[in-house]
């Protein structure tokens, strides 16, 4: 027995039959239309006697959320500034030549020549002549006793006094 070629169940002009039987069954029945959504098509009026319906925010946003936020907001605005600050900085230092440093340091090198003659001046001015005469002989005696000892032998430790 070959399933290939061998006829299972009805004839094809019977079944054509019971197929056209059952879609006009199915056509027949009413159709239960369950809609998912609406939309009301009607124009909303420019104005009415109905007041606008108050809808309360209930929404409470927490004393720590609250600082968070804040403090973030500060933070980001102090980096911002700091960042812009370095950006200047480095643009000046980004365009030092040697004639703006030489004009640059032109006022201190100028304060500082001239803090140095006013202060030679006055030390100049200030300074008193002083004769020492001494009358006597004058003796130098100096003694000195030197006593070394030296202790231990890889790490050796050597004591000098003198007296």
């Amino acid at each position: 027995m070959d399933p290939l070629h061998t006829q299972h169940g009805m004839p094809e002009s019977e079944a054509a039959a019971e197929a056209r039987r059952l879609i006009d069954d199915w056509a027949a029945k009413p159709v239960h239309h369950h809609p998912t959504s609406f939309r009301d098509d009607t124009a909303p009026p420019a104005f009415g006697i109905t007041p606008p319906v108050q809808q309360p925010d209930h929404r409470i946003v927490p004393a720590w959320a609250a600082g968070i936020a804040v403090a973030s907001i500060g933070v980001g605005a102090g980096i911002t500034g700091i960042g812009c600050g370095a950006w200047l900085v480095l643009q000046g230092l980004s365009s030092v030549t040697l004639t703006g440093v030489l004009m640059a340091t032109l006022p201190f090198a100028a304060l500082a020549m001239v803090a140095t003659a006013i202060g030679g001046a006055i030390s100049k001015a200030r300074a008193v002549v002083t004769k020492n005469v001494f009358e006597g002989p004058v003796t130098h005696h100096t003694e000195i006793h030197n006593n070394s000892t030296t202790r231990g032998a890889f790490f050796a430790r050597t004591r000098n006094e003198i007296r």
